[in-house]
C-alpha cells in the first residue's frame, strides 16, 4: 500500500521543453488546477444562465456563494472594498473547490503544496501593496505606525509592524497548506490501518472497527476544514485589502 506522503507527489504528465536549462512540464498539479478553474467557471455559467426570479438549486447555490463572499468583503473592507470582489470571489471559489476535490479518492490536493498556497498569498500581498502605494502614496506607510503610539515607542512599533507585514504571505500560505497536508496524512494513516487489519482475519476485522470510526470522523472533519480554510483565507484577504483602502485605521 502506498505511504501517506505519496499522495502529494507531483508527477510529470508530459514535457513542454526546456527554458534556460530547466524543464517545463505539465504535471498532475497543473491538470487539477485547470480542471478546478474549468469546473468552477462551467458551474457558475450554467447555474446563472437562466437568471430566474425563483432560482433552481444550482442558481440558489451560486447566489448563496455570491452573497456570502460579498457580505464578508463588505463587512470587513467596506463599500470601497467591493472593487476587489472579483479577486476575492475567485480566490474563495478556487480554494474551496480545490480543497473539496482533494477529498475525492485518487484526486490531487493542489492546496497541500506550499508553492500553490504561497503563490495565492503573494498575489494578495502584491495587490495590497501596489494598490496601497498607488492610492495613498507615502500615506500608505501610516499602516506601520498606528495612531496614538508614543513617539518613544515609535521605532519599535514600526519595526514590529514592518516585520509583521512582510511575513503576511508566509503565515497566509502556511496556514492553508499545513492544515490540508496534515489532514490528508492523518486520513491516509487511519485508512491504512483499516486495510491492513482487515487482512488479518476475523480478529483483525474486529480490531479495524475503531480505525474505521476514526477514518469516518476524520473525513467529516476534513470536509469541515476544507470549507473553513477557504473562508479563513478569504477573510484574511479582506482584512489585508482593508489595510490598503484605509491604512490609517
Amino acid at each position: 500500500m502506498a505511504g501517506p506522503i505519496e499522495q502529494f507527489e507531483i508527477k510529470t504528465l508530459f514535457s513542454l521543453g526546456e527554458v534556460a536549462g530547466q524543464e517545463i512540464a505539465f504535471t498532475n498539479s497543473s491538470a487539477f488546477m485547470i480542471a478546478i478553474v474549468a469546473i468552477a467557471s462551467g458551474f457558475l455559467l450554467f447555474s446563472t444562465r437562466a437568471r430566474a426570479i425563483v432560482p433552481g438549486r444550482a442558481q440558489a447555490l451560486s447566489e448563496i456563494l455570491y452573497e456570502f463572499v460579498r457580505n464578508t468583503l463588505r463587512s470587513i473592507a467596506g463599500e470601497h472594498g467591493m472593487r476587489f470582489f472579483p479577486l476575492v470571489f475567485s480566490l474563495f471559489i478556487f480554494i474551496l473547490l480545490a480543497n473539496l476535490i482533494g477529498m475525492l479518492p485518487f484526486a490531487f490536493t493542489v492546496t497541500s503544496h506550499i508553492s500553490v498556497t504561497f503563490a495565492l498569498a503573494m498575489l494578495v500581498f502584491c495587490t495590497v501593496t501596489i494598490y496601497g502605494l498607488v492610492k495613498h502614496g507615502f500615506g500608505f506607510l501610516r499602516l506601520f505606525l498606528p495612531s496614538g503610539v508614543p513617539i518613544v515607542l515609535a521605532p519599535i512599533i514600526v519595526l514590529i509592524e514592518v516585520v509583521s507585514y512582510i511575513s503576511r504571505p508566509i503565515s497566509h500560505s502556511i496556514r492553508l497548506f499545513a492544515v490540508m497536508l496534515a489532514g490528508h496524512i492523518a486520513l491516509k494513516v487511519f485508512a491504512g490501518f483499516v486495510v491492513g487489519m482487515t487482512g488479518l482475519g476475523a480478529v483483525g476485522i474486529l480490531g479495524a472497527v475503531l480505525p474505521l470510526i476514526m477514518t469516518v470522523a476524520l473525513t467529516g472533519l476534513e470536509v469541515l476544514m476544507a470549507i473553513l480554510q477557504a473562508y479563513i483565507f478569504t477573510m484574511l484577504t479582506c482584512m489585508y485589502l482593508n489595510d490598503a483602502l484605509h491604512p490609517s485605521h
